[in-house]
């Protein structure tokens, strides 16, 4: 069985970062819908975080390589 594994896209997810920060400071959003918001923005948080350190691995990997 195939498994398609979708590619992380970081700018999409600092767009929806950027879209629940606005979301949580308007004052017309609910405490649960808040708490909803916080639970995915530290998932995508989390993602950001693995892609940006696997970025930094492959570069200095590059590095290594040319030396």
């Amino acid at each position: 069985m195939k498994q398609d594994k979708k590619e992380f896209d970081y700018a999409a997810a600092v767009e929806e970062l950027e879209s629940i920060a606005a979301k949580v400071e308007d004052p017309n959003t609910g405490i649960g819908d808040i708490e909803k918001y916080i639970g995915r923005s530290t998932e995508l948080i989390a993602l950001c975080r693995a892609y940006l350190r696997s970025a930094r691995e492959r570069l200095g990997d590059m590095d290594a390589d040319r030396q």
